[in-house]
């Protein structure tokens, strides 16, 4: 039934043609596929090589110098190191104000800048993430941390009025101030050094590479070999069936051109035996 009315609509000759232009369309699209995924597979091997012989060297002279610069460890120390001094110092600087001004029960003959009739509970000073010789240390009882300094020291802000403390606390609103900024910005300082020095020293790119190239590149080259392959394959299977079609359709009017040349020699001859 359905090939009576695709006869019906189009000539059996012209589906014949259709058909083997279509086929042809699909074998050149399934070639220009496989031929796409094969230059990904290589262009994702060569990567994966790339990537495994910085790791393996970085100062070396690889396929990724044009991109990624040289690893600089010299650089980063330094960096490290000039970081880490301001970091300590910042926060000596400021322990020294809350030790020597606001903890300072100053006698009211010595007046201003050093007193301010501060009263109250003392503050507690900043934990200091250095030692002297700019190593980690750990605080100790009494130190705040500089994440939360802000917060614990706005609890011994006092109110002001002409410049003294009218109730109790050891902080001025605007000493408050500038111990909250300087605080907030030492520890941005001390919080963002081990990235900036792992950028330089490469230590966040050869993470990055090593997950890549341990987690990601054996699944995509077996995947776009895969691809690859399916691509040639299916290529190959509609090229097969298209050239059957072809023989086929061409025996199919060989055997009716045939057959309607013997009943016509018939008609014209019927004592033929």
């Amino acid at each position: 039934m359905k090939s009576w009315l695709a006869t019906a609509i189009i000539p059996r000759k012209q589906l014949n043609v259709l058909l083997a232009v279509v086929g042809w369309i699909l074998v050149a699209a399934t070639f220009m596929m496989s031929g796409v995924f094969l230059l990904v597979h290589n262009a994702v091997a060569d990567t994966c090589v790339a990537l495994d012989e910085w790791l393996q060297n970085p100062t070396a002279h690889s396929a990724l110098e044009a991109i990624i610069p040289q690893v600089d460890n010299q650089t980063a120390q330094e960096i490290s190191s000039v970081t880490k001094g301001v970091t300590f110092g910042v926060v000596e600087m400021l322990n020294g104000i809350i030790t020597n001004v606001s903890n300072a029960d100053v006698p009211p003959d010595v007046g201003p800048p050093l007193y301010f009739h501060q009263n109250g509970p003392l503050v507690p000073v900043a934990c200091n993430p250095y030692d002297s010789n700019l190593t980690d240390r750990k605080c100790a009882d009494g130190e705040v941390s500089l994440k939360d300094a802000p917060q614990v020291w706005k609890k011994y802000v006092c109110q002001v009025s002409g410049g003294i403390c009218r109730s109790p606390g050891r902080i001025t609103p605007d000493n408050y101030d500038q111990l909250a900024s300087t605080a907030n910005i030492s520890y941005a300082l001390y919080e963002d050094t081990p990235f900036v020095v792992g950028l330089i020293d490469s230590t966040y790119l050869k993470e990055l590479f090593g997950d890549i190239s341990r987690d990601y590149c054996p699944g995509l080259s077996k995947f776009t070999s895969w691809m690859y392959l399916g691509f040639i394959s299916s290529s190959v299977a509609v090229m097969l069936s298209l050239l059957i079609w072809i023989f086929y359709a061409r025996e199919r009017r060989h055997r009716a051109y045939t057959k309607k040349v013997d009943s016509r020699s018939s008609a014209e001859n019927p004592f033929a035996s």
